[in-house]
């Protein structure tokens, strides 16, 4: 049966038929574009969160289909099996000493309105055949940003020591700087309060086996084992290296936070003005906010 007999049964006229043919094709190379931008964000942020993903590609997607707006988008994922599935949770790296000496909360229920004004910083592993590394991290506050990291073979304190450092040298200025973590040893040694302390930095700590207080520092672990696979197995030290290597780059320079108003952890940093406190009236002055 001929495409015009076709069209003669159903009531339409053949040039409509072939409209519409053309229109579906548009819709499906459209529809390919799409993924495939949506595909290549994944191959540097394999589990982002898929608004995140729309927020790096709306202007494209824009460009290309007018008509498809998140809704549409999260949806397409879904079709195609995109979406991202969280997982649960991972074991436990604090090991508190109740001999070492007990610090004050400084961090919680503070308004941090510059980078450089505060410090959180956790402990997490990750697996190397049978056996852990341990990826000692310290993030800016205010911006989001990794600022310091070391990956070890042990939890002694001088590897917190290290990603401090490392931290320490890329600050212009940590006189009253606030340093908020957990209880753990590794930050009441001797080796690392001396360290602080040379560098006018304060030290703050949150209650005991109470994750709550130290829940940016946590986030922070999660974000990187659940979107930029440190969960996985590695088969080497110099594997895990170039992965957490990896990892906190594409974090800090390509990761939209809701916090952040969908900005990247590395342009708040660089330029405060992005941050979403902008706006209010008693935002960005320009010294460091002392702790009580």
């Amino acid at each position: 049966m001929s495409i015009r007999t076709l069209c003669r049964y159903f009531g339409y006229s053949t040039s409509a038929y072939y409209s519409r043919v053309k229109q579906l094709a548009r819709q499906e190379v459209d529809r390919t574009l799409i993924l495939e931008m949506a595909r290549r964000v994944r191959k540097n942020h394999p589990r982002m969160g898929s608004k995140k993903v729309y927020r790096l590609l709306e202007a494209n997607i824009r460009d290309i289909d007018p008509g498809m707006g998140r809704d549409k988008f999260l949806a397409l994922l879904r079709q195609e099996g995109l979406l991202v599935i969280r997982k649960k949770k991972y074991a436990v790296t604090t090991q508190t000493f109740y001999r070492y000496h007990q610090y004050k909360d400084h961090f919680n229920g503070k308004t941090w309105n510059m980078p450089g004004q505060a410090w959180v910083c956790d402990i997490t592993y990750i697996r190397v055949r049978d056996t852990f590394k341990y990826l000692f991290l310290m993030t800016d506050a205010f911006s989001r940003k990794i600022v310091g990291w070391h990956l070890a073979g042990t939890l002694e304190s001088k590897w917190a020591v290290e990603a401090a450092k490392m931290a320490i040298k890329q600050c212009s200025s940590t006189a009253g700087l606030v340093h908020h973590s957990d209880r753990g040893f590794q930050y009441c040694s001797k080796n690392y309060i001396n360290l602080l302390k040379k560098n006018g930095i304060i030290t703050s700590m949150g209650q005991a086996g109470y994750c709550y207080d130290n829940a940016m520092a946590e986030r922070v672990n999660g974000i990187l084992k659940e979107e930029y696979g440190l969960d996985l197995t590695y088969q080497s030290g110099a594997e895990a290296f170039t992965a957490v290597k990896q990892a906190v780059k594409f974090y800090n320079e390509g990761r939209p936070h809701w916090s952040l108003k969908l900005e990247i952890p590395a342009r708040v940093h660089d330029r405060p003005e992005l941050h979403p406190s902008h706006k209010r009236k008693d935002s960005f002055s320009r010294e460091p906010v002392k702790a009580k």
